[in-house]
């Protein structure tokens, strides 16, 4: 009697909380915009406060990240996703878009778009700025790195990751056959991924490690000194190199880290070269 009277109670139970779970689930997801029926999705990103940059003691960190600073963010909002094969399609089909990039066989639609450069990448959000009235632009360097981190205020110790510590190949697209200290070694995918096949972090932005890199709007230093400290650009006349921030479905673990920096000229194309956008709030 005791048995069947426990099983009555889970039963009667067990949906409520399944509901409670579903309801609790899509309050946490934050709300998100388009500004046009094939435009990126957009998430709103509050205003704050990070350190940017790596200590000297975190693991496989270089140079050029540093030295450490505060950096205050205003609000704006960043792409959910890595722009779409969908999304940039549209940009080449309507003549914004000069080059279409290939696929490498791998799909298009919600793949991220690859084999762009900088140079493609602004064309893109030229397109993009036209098409909807609205100021679309990358991130900024330090935009993308407070978008990656996911937290609005100063932490006591700075993680490398958005996942903690370490990183596994469950929670992002990356040569899992190399291991980031705490982690382990597993599927080498060898190729990108769906946009959103991993869970999202704090700020609700998917893929922020791994998948593609993704071109940031600064002018590649290699120190941080006297850099803006608002959340703006790196600007210089004559830029020989950009930025690229993530990490990529072939690389190793380490590059991955919300820190990690790699520098190549603008015009540089690869199957491993994406980006994201941003505008103004």
């Amino acid at each position: 009697m005791i048995g069947a009277f426990l099983v009555v109670l889970a039963l009667l139970f067990m949906p409520q909380s399944a509901d409670a779970q579903r309801r609790s689930s899509q309050a946490d997801a934050p709300k998100t915009f388009r500004d046009c029926s094939n435009c990126p999705e957009m998430v709103p990103l509050p205003a704050g406060e990070f350190l940017m940059g790596s200590s000297e003691t975190e693991r496989g960190r270089n140079k050029d990240e540093g030295p450490q600073r505060r950096v205050s963010v205003p609000a704006f909002a960043a792409g959910k996703y890595e722009v779409t094969f969908a999304e940039y399609d549209a940009c080449v089909a309507d003549g914004g878009c000069a080059s279409k990039p290939a696929d490498e066989g791998w799909g298009r639609g919600r793949k991220p778009a690859i084999n762009v450069s900088w140079d493609d990448a602004q064309a893109y959000i030229s397109w993009l700025s036209r098409t909807t009235g609205q100021p679309y632009r990358l991130l900024t360097e330090a935009e993308w790195e407070y978008a990656a981190r996911g937290q609005t205020t100063v932490a006591e110790r700075v993680l490398p990751f958005s996942t903690g510590r370490t990183i596994n190949y469950r929670q992002a697209n990356y040569d899992a056959n190399f291991v980031y200290p705490g982690g382990q070694q597993g599927e080498y995918r060898q190729k990108t991924t769906n946009v959103g096949s991993f869970q999202r972090n704090a700020f609700g932005l998917h893929d922020m490690h791994g998948n593609a890199w993704e071109w940031v709007e600064d002018c590649y230093r290699p120190t941080y000194e006297g850099a803006p400290t608002d959340g703006t650009a790196v600007q210089d006349a004559t830029c020989e190199l950009r930025i690229l921030r993530g990490g990529s479905w072939n690389y190793h673990p380490r590059l991955l880290r919300s820190a990690y920096r790699y520098a190549t000229p603008g015009t540089i194309r690869l199957n491993s070269f994406g980006f994201r956008v941003a505008r103004p709030l």
